[in-house]
């Protein structure tokens, strides 16, 4: 094969990443994910308090400062957990997590990954536990939670703007934990995030 069809073919090689590449422009990027939630569940009042595990619905908007620097905001609507004490559930909770993490993504290539970081603010709602816990202990927990979070992921073009993504987060949430007002202990959900969605830029 002479050095003409050799190029020929490697430019035909290229010509739908580059096409993609050019349609996957703009500094804004919505994208919809699903998510699984695993959380860490490390509990200091000694009651072996956990939340379960579950898959969640996850909707983020990214801004595109310029080819490289991002911030991406991370929503959901609240979300509800059983909270156990060893493998006896004792009442349930809701949480609301939003993120917002300052991104870096890499260039040059067909796919696009990208490392992030960022704070994450929890709000904890809907607290309910069962009658004789609710009796015997007298439990409450703190409403609000800080955080780190840390995240990277990568973006595929898929041409005309549309992006599939893979999306891996590990974020601080934890909340004190009190009996008849007295600070029993700390509770840290501190889950990891594995997600895949799909995104459209513009």
């Amino acid at each position: 094969m002479n050095k003409r069809w050799m190029t020929l073919l490697a430019v035909a090689a290229v010509m739908p990443a580059a096409q993609a590449q050019s349609n996957d422009t703009g500094d804004w990027i919505v994208r919809a994910r699903a998510v699984y939630l695993d959380s860490a569940n490390k509990d200091s009042t000694g009651l072996d308090l956990s939340v379960n595990n579950k898959t969640i619905p996850e909707v983020d908007i990214t801004y595109f400062f310029s080819p490289n620097v991002a911030a991406e905001l991370i929503l959901t609507y609240p979300q509800k957990h059983d909270i156990r004490a060893g493998s006896d559930k004792i009442g349930s909770l809701k949480h609301l997590p939003p993120t917002l993490t300052l991104q870096y993504h890499f260039t040059g290539m067909g796919w696009r990954p990208y490392v992030g970081a960022g704070i994450n603010y929890t709000r904890f709602s809907s607290v309910d536990f069962i009658p004789a816990v609710d009796t015997a202990l007298k439990p409450s927990i703190d409403k609000n939670s800080f955080g780190l979070a840390f995240q990277a992921g990568v973006d595929v073009p898929l041409g005309g703007g549309w992006l599939l993504n893979l999306d891996v987060k590990k974020v601080q949430i934890s909340t004190g934990v009190f009996s008849f007002g007295n600070k029993a202990g700390t509770f840290k959900v501190d889950p990891l995030l594995v997600g895949v969605g799909i995104g459209k830029r513009f």
